[in-house]
């Protein structure tokens, strides 16, 4: 069973100013007879789930209370601490490093699951991360399609093709503290034209978001932003036509990025705090999917995420649909089926006159290709 270390042990490595062995619980508080127990038990807004409460032998001699707690703990846990926030820039260090050696590594004819490997040993034998913030998702070509590909179902198992843009969403977690960083390239280390039309569009939504943020502005605004931004790279293209703001107002938007532009991070990939009492879950295509809808505050951390997909689902409704259908340029689209899509995210700190950002990687599409040129030479 190893050694039992003694109370004094576990009370210097946590930095705590008391501690005491679960099975003396009962009778510690019986001498010390507290009016009522405050016991952390409340729903994430974010997953729906209930954190289950404390327990032990003996809880029920005494007043509990499982209201006051959960509110306060989360508030907590959105703006992170000096000390939080070191530890997630170092997580972040070592996930950006991981995603550049899978950039170097990648080569048409490898497996997704491969690279995947790739990523989870550079975090765990450089960095020390020993678990990952979430199931990864290695896709390329159309897999790329799919929000949260890599699961049990789509096991991140496809040959990467000579031509096709692979969208890597993967984060290492270091002692509980989480990243979130998605990486969107050509596995070839070359965009192609229509590759790139997208890519920057991409970028370009991601960059106007972080231009915009701090404290005071309010998170759904950003999404906006990133949809408005979007739209217009999109009618430059020629994929649409017509007027910005009727797409606005159609909810445009939604088709190509149906997710919500980020979301809180910290002791969970996607944490706590999102829809504290007050604060209203639009029920709009595009904006319902937001995991927060909140007022930025200095020390909050987020991810920012904006995307373009080609889902056919998605194509097939809206066009299907007169009051989209008038915006879309069928047949140019149409070209884009099968392209997957594009992601970029990264993980930023809201500071007192904007943000910091934590994520390091090639970004522009003239970083990212000659970074991939160097690792082949």
């Amino acid at each position: 069973m190893g050694k039992i270390h003694p109370l004094e042990h576990f009370q210097q490595k946590y930095a705590i100013e008391f501690v005491q062995f679960t099975e003396e619980i009962a009778s510690y508080l019986k001498t010390t007879k507290p009016s009522t127990l405050l016991l952390l038990r409340g729903v994430n807004s974010d997953s729906g789930s209930t954190c289950r409460a404390a327990a032990f032998d003996g809880i029920g001699d005494f007043k509990t209370d499982y209201t006051l707690l959960h509110p306060v703990i989360v508030e907590c846990r959105v703006i992170k601490t000096p000390e939080e926030l070191e530890v997630l820039r170092y997580c972040n260090r070592i996930s950006s490093e991981a995603h550049k050696e899978v950039m170097r590594k990648i080569r048409p004819g490898m497996k997704e699951y491969q690279l995947e490997s790739l990523f989870l040993h550079e975090c765990y034998f450089r960095g020390g991360c020993r678990h990952c913030s979430y199931t990864c998702i290695a896709a390329s070509g159309d897999n790329a399609a799919t929000l949260h590909y890599g699961h049990a179902g789509a096991p991140n198992d496809k040959t990467v093709d000579d031509g096709d843009l692979v969208l890597f969403d993967m984060g290492g977690e270091y002692y509980c503290y989480a990243s979130d960083i998605t990486c969107s390239y050509p596995a070839n280390g070359k965009f192609t034209a229509e590759q790139r039309v997208i890519y920057e569009a991409v970028l370009k939504a991601s960059r106007a978001v972080m231009a915009a943020v701090k404290p005071g502005v309010c998170w759904t605004d950003m999404h906006l932003l990133a949809d408005r931004v979007q739209l217009e790279a999109l009618i430059e293209a020629g994929l649409l036509h017509g007027d910005v703001e009727a797409m606005m107002e159609a909810r445009m938007g939604a088709v190509f990025m149906p997710h919500g532009l980020g979301h809180f991070m910290g002791l969970d990939v996607h944490d706590v705090g999102g829809y504290p009492e007050g604060v209203q879950r639009s029920d709009l295509p595009g904006l319902k999917s937001l995991r927060t809808a909140r007022v930025l505050k200095e020390n909050m951390v987020l991810t920012i995420e904006p995307g373009i997909y080609f889902i056919d689902h998605l194509l097939n409704s809206a066009m299907a649909d007169p009051k989209l259908k008038c915006f879309m340029n069928v047949e140019a689209i149409n070209k884009y089926r099968k392209s997957g899509g594009v992601r970029i995210e990264d993980d930023v700190i809201v500071t007192g006159a904007g943000m910091e950002l934590m994520t390091n990687v090639p970004r522009t599409v003239e970083e990212i290709e000659a970074f991939m040129r160097r690792g082949r030479e």
